[in-house]
Order: C-alpha cells, then sequence, then structure tokens
C-alpha cells in the first residue's frame, strides 16, 4: 500500500500527440482516450483552421495537485473530456510527457516503468487476453516474471477465494465466451492476483447493465474494504462515487475543482460548478444581481443579502443565487413563509419517482430555469404555471464572474 501524492502535475498535448490519441480511440494499449477528447481534438482542429486556438494543444491536466492517503480510495469525477483518463495514466505510467511530480510514497515514479510500480488497473472495456481462458489471463503477470508456478497457483486459487462463489468456474473459459459481468469479474481478479500497492480503476462498470453494475459495485466495494488498498476510481457516475470512495475528487477541464466526502461537497460546495454538478437533481443557479440598496434580484423577486454576504457585495455585482431543489415547495395556492423568496414560473417538465414519492417539477420564467420537489399528490401537468418558494436560509451565493462561492 501507498500513499499516492501529485504535485503540479501538468500534461499538454502537441497537435500530433491529440490527433494520434483521438484516432487510438478508448480503451487499446497504452492510450486509454475517450471520445470526448476526440471531441475536443476537433474542435481544435477547427479553430485553428479559422486562425485561432493555441497551436492545436490541448491542456488535459492543469497543476493538479492531489493526494490519496494510503488505504483509502479517492473517486475522480467530472465531466468527459474533464482529464480523468489522463490523470490515470499518468499515475499509472503509461504517460510520461507531464510536468510536475508523482509520488509513490516518497518516491518519485517518473523513471520508474509501469510494470515494476505494482499497481493493478481495470479498464472499461475489461482489457482481458483473448486467446487465453480466465486462468490464463491471470497467470500471465507471473509468467512475464518467470515466477514459480507453484506460487504463481496459490495466488490464483487465493484470487478465486477472494473473488467468490461461481468464480472458479470462469478460469478455464475464454473471454468470448463470458458475460460482460463475468470478463469484468475476470479483469479485477488479474489485478488482485498481483498483490497490488495501488488499485487503479477507469470507469469499469460503464460497459455494464443496469442489474450487473450494482452486483459488481458491491463487489468491488467488499475488496476495497478487505485489503484497504490504495485506490484511485475515475468515474462519471456519482452514485458509483458516493458507494465506492472514502473522498471525492470533482475535476473540470483539467483542474481539480474540490476534494472531500460526497456530503461535504454538496453541503459546502467551492465554487458554482461543483454545486452545479453534484445531486441527485443539481443546484439550481440562478443569475442575479446587488441593487444599490443592497439588496438582491433574482428574476422578479428582490431578497435581502445574507449579513455574512454584504462586506463581500458591491452594487450591480452579478450574483449567482444556488438553491437545490428539493429545499423548494410548491405553494399551489398556500401563502409563502416570512422567510421564503417566490419564483412563479410556467411547468416544463414532470419526473415522477414512485421509489421515494416524489415529484421533480422543472420550471421556467423568463431566462430563468429551476427545480423543486413535491410529493405524488401535488401532481401538476406541463403549462401550469404554479409559485415555489425556497427558504432563505436555503441559499447559497456565488459571484457571478469568478463562479467562487461568496456564502
Amino acid at each position: 500500500m501507498s500513499t499516492i501524492r501529485l504535485e503540479d502535475v501538468s500534461r499538454v498535448f502537441s497537435p500530433a500527440e491529440a490527433t494520434r490519441l483521438a484516432a487510438a480511440g478508448r480503451g487499446l494499449p497504452g492510450f486509454q482516450a475517450d471520445r470526448a477528447f476526440a471531441e475536443r481534438v476537433a474542435v481544435r482542429a477547427r479553430e485553428e483552421a479559422a486562425g485561432r486556438g493555441a497551436h492545436g494543444e490541448i491542456l488535459a491536466l492543469d497543476h493538479v495537485n492531489l493526494t490519496v492517503p494510503d488505504g483509502q480510495t479517492i473517486a475522480i469525477l467530472g465531466p468527459s473530456g474533464c482529464g480523468k483518463s489522463t490523470l490515470l495514466r499518468v499515475v499509472a505510467g503509461l504517460d510520461v510527457g507531464y510536468t510536475g511530480t508523482v509520488y509513490y510514497d516518497e518516491q518519485d515514479v517518473r523513471h520508474i516503468p509501469p510494470g515494476d510500480r505494482y499497481i493493478g488497473m481495470v479498464f472499461q472495456n475489461y482489457a482481458l487476453y483473448p486467446h487465453f481462458p480466465g486462468r490464463g489471463n491471470l497467470r500471465f503477470f507471473f509468467q512475464v516474471r518467470k515466477a514459480p508456478d507453484a506460487e504463481a497457483e496459490e495466488r490464483i486459487r487465493v484470487t478465486s477465494e477472494i473473488m467468490g462463489i461461481g468464480f472458479e468456474e470462469l478460469l478455464e473459459r475464454k473471454p468470448g465466451t463470458l458475460s460482460g459481468g463475468q470478463q469484468q469479474r475476470v479483469a479485477i481478479a488479474r489485478a488482485i492476483v498481483r498483490n497490488p500497492r495501488l488499485f487503479l480503476f477507469d470507469e469499469p462498470l460503464s460497459n455494464l447493465d443496469a442489474k450487473l453494475r450494482t452486483q459488481t459495485r458491491v463487489e468491488i466495494k467488499r475488496l476495497l474494504r478487505r485489503f484497504a488498498i490504495t485506490a484511485l476510481y475515475v468515474t462519471h457516475d456519482q452514485e458509483e462515487a458516493m458507494a465506492l470512495a472514502d473522498q471525492i475528487a470533482i475535476m473540470r477541464e483539467g483542474r481539480i475543482e474540490q476534494v472531500g466526502p460526497y456530503n461535504v461537497l454538496r453541503d459546502e460546495p467551492a465554487n458554482a460548478f461543483v454545486a452545479g454538478f453534484l445531486g441527485r437533481r443539481p443546484m439550481n443557479l440562478l443569475p442575479g444581481v446587488v441593487l444599490a440598496d443592497g439588496r438582491l434580484r433574482v428574476g422578479e423577486a428582490v431578497i435581502p443579502l445574507p449579513d455574512a454576504a454584504r462586506p463581500r457585495c458591491a452594487a450591480r455585482q452579478p450574483i449567482l443565487v444556488g438553491v437545490r431543489p428539493e429545499a423548494g415547495r410548491l405553494l399551489l395556492g398556500r401563502p409563502a413563509e416570512a422567510a421564503e423568496f417566490r419564483l412563479e414560473g410556467e411547468v416544463e417538465a414532470v419526473e415522477p419517482d414512485y421509489v421515494h414519492r416524489t415529484l421533480a417539477v422543472g420550471l421556467r420564467a423568463g431566462e430563468l430555469s429551476f427545480w423543486a420537489f413535491a410529493g405524488l399528490e401535488e401532481w401538476v401537468r406541463p403549462g401550469e404555471r404554479v409559485e415555489v418558494a425556497y427558504p432563505l436560509a436555503a441559499l447559497y451565493l456565488f459571484d457571478g464572474k469568478s463562479g467562487l462561492r461568496i456564502a
């Protein structure tokens, strides 16, 4: 096990590198580029053709600082193309064209090849050797190192016990005869069998259906708890990140925006991007402006500025007002409370959740688009005009230009 630390790590792809990686596609050995990366390359190429852009370069990682404590799992969460897979490749040693330093414990690993880092990697596309049965895939690590057969067989036996019921029968079958979930089980076992000091997961569940994704997620969580191995888990699925990680790192455009447990990121977002990214239904972000009398206008509503925000706000300053949809309530003819502000809008979307017995209601008022939750008994229809009340105490304020949180 190790503490993994990235200090001021940046990765810039030249035009030739960017084009090559985009053409390679996700999942090929040594690349792990994704479709979003290819789209960024295509956009940059169009900018270059129009005389814009920075010579076709793609900034994939932008001065990243991140520490993964020994034995903990950190999920890297962010939109497609934000640099998650590039970060994983740099940590794994598959990409050494970065600036900055990557440490395993206190050792700079720049010149240590991937095969000597004792890492276990699990990819989105399984990356199994198709001509080997499951046992051969697990044995390959030991064959390359010319380890004794007895050692290899003992490690495979122990790993089979760890993987649980039904795994041994997969060892005699080739990947082409296995389902997606079974292939991913073999891929995870291949990572475990080498007794790694670090686990790296690159969206390992994204190719599985919903049921298999849930089952495999439980299996991965059990393994991470059993071994307490340091792990980086790249995903775009917030549910996976919540279920598997001790902490979550939010990425955007190659930068780490905020790191912490899910509940801290959700309740104390550092900026508007984090606030608008996290949550089953992300935070409403409503543009507003500070008035000369120190109050705040949001759409047709005028509300008082919180005392904590007054010293940090000036007249005519643009503000983003954030409020969680679950904090709102449909008035439906009822009066608003004194410590609430109201927004009236036209219902655009209604999404029932019969499991939680809630109704997500999407509304629009001019340029404002916002959501609120109601009970199933408060059913409304698209086209209706309704009022929503939000508690003033539930508001978050962000600077309209930088996005940084004010209050």
